[in-house]
């Protein structure tokens, strides 16, 4: 792991399952993210991502490159585009800086219309042994 280093993409296909069931799973119960009609009725085209799921997806982008062993310490990141059913999201990623076995990662999710999620994510990577 090394500044600059770039992460190899992760598409995700955002179904209307991934899209409530992520609701679900996060106790998030605002109709916009699971009732289509309701959604339209406050201005939305459909239901959209939580920021909950978002910040799930970003989280497993990170531990997936960077191993079962890797912590998260923090992860702060900020709604753009909505992730509507249909659409795709592509996570990239970069190491920003590092410090031992730390780094900060700025990642960038991408849909059809826009950058859905912007942020940084500092996840600590164990050495392996010998190093």
């Amino acid at each position: 792991m090394r500044a600059g280093e770039e992460l190899p993409p992760l598409e995700i296909e955002i179904t209307r399952t991934l899209i409530v069931a992520g609701a679900v799973a996060s106790r998030d119960y605002q109709d916009v993210h699971h009732d289509a009609e309701a959604a339209r009725q406050k201005g939305s085209p459909d239901i959209f991502m939580n920021i909950l799921t978002t910040n799930g997806l970003v989280g497993r982008y990170i531990t997936d490159h960077f191993g079962p062993g890797a912590t998260l310490r923090r992860v702060a990141i900020r709604l753009g585009a909505p992730n509507y059913p249909g659409d795709t999201m592509v996570l990239t990623g970069r190491v920003e800086e590092t410090d031992g076995d730390t780094a900060t990662v700025r990642v960038v999710g991408a849909n059809g219309i826009g950058r859905h999620v912007t942020g940084t994510v500092t996840v600590t990577v164990p050495r392996e042994a010998g190093e």
